[in-house]
């Protein structure tokens, strides 16, 4: 299996922060927003990763990066997204590195406090289609939200006004070969974007999309300035939380 991070975007949402640099480069308390989901990644035995990215500060993932030897990775691959066509135009760039194998993406400013491990081993167990993780939020309307009914998602709304239930999707997804078809088949949305929860979709509607839902923290770190703040503070108190539990030990 193999790993995608997005990572493109101008960041106008964390503006004047991102005027000079990619969002995802910005300091999450002690390290680089970018490395929470390569090592996330890195910690589920995905060795093979590749960074897609954009904008004028692409050249700087390289020099923070290299070729990701300090993550313990074998592979670290980079490809280009001009523009802002959405996430599921960002993982079509990855079509090639994929090369017919089953991936897991992670958005970029995504950072989560749960072990990976379980989830992608769980979706392996499939003999096909994808597998999305979801959360409960109190603020649904800011996310994709699925409806679940007897434990089975019945359908995904990009940030509806009315949310059926707390359940946000999650920056993280698990597909199968056939993403990239489905990708092709895609008609931009009304803010002219090739959107992931379209692609979600098609794999709900051909009954093949499992989710599990997440106990530990979700943080979005890019999308705010109160969702930045939030990040930092979840990290910091993890660090003090396992600083705290080796002492002990």
């Amino acid at each position: 299996m193999k790993g995608i991070v997005l990572a493109g975007g101008l960041g106008t949402r964390l503006q004047p922060l991102t005027n000079i640099t990619n969002k995802h480069l910005l300091p999450v308390y002690d390290q680089p927003m970018i490395y929470y989901p390569i090592q996330k990644l890195a910690q589920a035995g995905i060795q093979d990763i590749i960074i897609v990215t954009g904008g004028n500060s692409s050249g700087d993932f390289l020099r923070l990066l290299k070729n990701g030897k300090a993550f313990g990775l074998r592979r670290l691959n980079y490809t280009y997204q001009e523009g802002e066509g959405g996430i599921a135009e960002a993982l079509g760039l990855a079509e090639e590195f994929a090369e017919g194998k089953r991936v897991v993406v992670i958005l970029g400013d995504n950072i989560f406090e749960d072990d990976l491990t379980p989830y992608i081993k769980s979706y392996l167990q499939q003999e096909q289609g994808a597998k999305i993780l979801l959360k409960q939020v109190p603020y649904p309307e800011r996310f994709g939200v699925a409806e679940i009914t007897d434990n089975k998602i019945m359908s995904i709304v990009e940030k509806p006004k009315q949310p059926k239930s707390d359940y946000a999707v999650t920056g993280i997804y698990m597909y199968d070969q056939q993403v990239f078809s489905i990708i092709k088949t895609l008609k931009p949305s009304a803010r002219n974007e090739l959107e992931i929860t379209d692609v979600n979709n098609h794999y709900l509607e051909k009954n093949m999309l499992t989710y599990d839902v997440l106990p530990g923290w979700w943080a979005d770190a890019g999308s705010s300035f109160p969702a930045y703040f939030r990040a930092i503070s979840l990290v910091r108190e993890l660090r003090f939380k396992n600083n705290n539990a080796s002492m002990k030990e």
